[in-house]
């Protein structure tokens, strides 16, 4: 049994199916009555079908993309059965997501030469950014990497705290300054301390106020450019962490976000706490920027890496034991 085995096998495969739940009880109790008495999959049915995606947060764009799919679908074969129905959506979702989520971190390891890989997470204050940078230092810990922490969300003193209290709880190094402090400066100094400790991987925690667009680029820029003078091709990844429980408004803190900086993946946060889990759906497909995690729990083992087949297959199926 490989490293993979061992961090994503059945247990990580029933938090994803739990996490899921409510979404889909709302959107299965919707596809119930879309095809009771139905024998065929007819313009009813894909009515009933759209509403069940829409009620679920995939969002009106990426609802429209799955219906015109599911109608060629049904143009070229003649004859769908309602029975097929689930079957063939999630074959068309999956297709869908390829684009955007065929990369991975798979067993928390780690880009040959990257080292230290630098990972710059950003995203509003509530979305669990701070909990998800420990959830991540948790993991990436118990694949066997060293992991440091960098409190640069020097503008609130309960950021600073809750990532030490995470820093003390995985047992992993922080580099944190006074509130108040130049971020860049704690960013600097993160990247500078990992070289000199020989650390596998960099999580830098960033402010989360989004109410100035222009005051966030530039700051992100600038610890972005003093980063790089320590290692020119870093940072290896900016994270945008959502909450999936926001549904819509999480596309919206997306777009302010691939605005203002250079998001090169995604962690969606409280699937479980929400029947809109599709939004997950939503943004993959929308914005064609790889969802590397998502988190369906309170527990650190519950940010699960992100697997297309796996999610499509949670959303769609029972669980098995």
């Amino acid at each position: 049994m490989g490293l993979f085995d061992k961090l994503f096998g059945k247990k990580e495969k029933e938090s994803l199916d739990k996490g899921l739940e409510k979404t889909k009880e709302n959107f299965f109790s919707r596809m119930t009555k879309a095809i009771a008495g139905k024998s065929t999959v007819d313009e009813e049915v894909l009515d009933s079908l759209e509403e069940a995606l829409v009620s679920a947060d995939v969002g009106i764009d990426t609802t429209l993309q799955i219906i015109d799919r599911i109608e060629k679908r049904v143009e070229r074969d003649k004859y769908l059965n309602t029975s097929e129905l689930n079957k063939i959506l999630q074959e068309e979702i999956q297709s869908m997501l390829v684009d955007s989520s065929e990369q991975s971190y798979r067993d928390f390891d780690t880009p040959t030469g990257k080292k230290p890989y630098i990972i710059l997470v950003v995203g509003v204050n509530g979305v669990g950014k701070t909990t998800t940078i420990g959830k991540l230092a948790y993991n990436f810990t118990r694949a066997g990497k060293s992991v440091l922490l960098g409190a640069a969300d020097t503008f609130r003193a309960a950021a600073v705290d809750q990532l030490t209290i995470w820093s003390e709880r995985t047992g992993v190094p922080i580099v944190k300054k006074d509130m108040g402090s130049d971020p860049a400066s704690v960013a600097f100094d993160t990247v500078n301390s990992a070289l000199a400790r020989n650390v596998d991987v960099v999580l830098i925690d960033t402010a989360g106020r989004l109410h100035n667009k222009v005051h966030l680029m530039e700051e992100l820029t600038k610890i972005k450019r003093v980063i790089q003078k320590v290692i020119p091709d870093a940072p290896h990844e900016i994270l945008l962490v959502l909450d999936g429980s926001t549904g819509q408004n999480a596309l919206e803190q997306a777009r302010h976000f691939l605005a203002a900086t250079d998001v090169s993946a995604l962690a969606i946060t409280k699937l479980d706490g929400t029947a809109k889990g599709g939004i997950v759906l939503a943004i993959a497909s929308q914005f064609k920027i790889p969802v590397k995690f998502v988190g369906v729990g309170e527990k650190m083992e519950d940010l699960l890496v992100f697997n297309k087949k796996e999610f499509v297959d949670s959303l769609f199926n029972p669980a098995r034991d």
